[in-house]
């Protein structure tokens, strides 16, 4: 009979973990660049790699967050600030 004591063990749940929050922060990334194809955004492959290697919850979030809205990439990563339209009149 085999030994499955490891699957159970806390290292193998860290590894699970490990790998669970790969895929999460995967899927942010795709997200983002995915939002800059969709809206017709050019995106330098700098910035392409820069979303790509970030690893960064908080970032990407910021990040997708300014992708749907933004105009320019620039806007999405502060390079420019975003145009926010006129001021609510009061």
């Amino acid at each position: 009979m085999a030994d499955l004591s490891f699957y159970i063990s806390p290292l193998s749940e860290e590894i699970r973990e490990e790998g669970r929050a790969e895929g999460r922060v995967q899927a942010w990334v795709e997200g983002i660049l995915r939002a800059f194809d969709v809206r017709g955004i050019d995106v330098t492959d700098e910035m392409r790699r820069r979303v790509a290697t970030c690893g960064d919850m908080e970032l990407l979030r910021h990040w997708l967050g300014r992708a749907v809205v933004a105009g320019t990439a620039a806007e999405v990563f502060g390079e420019e600030p975003m145009d926010r339209g006129p001021a609510p009149s009061r």
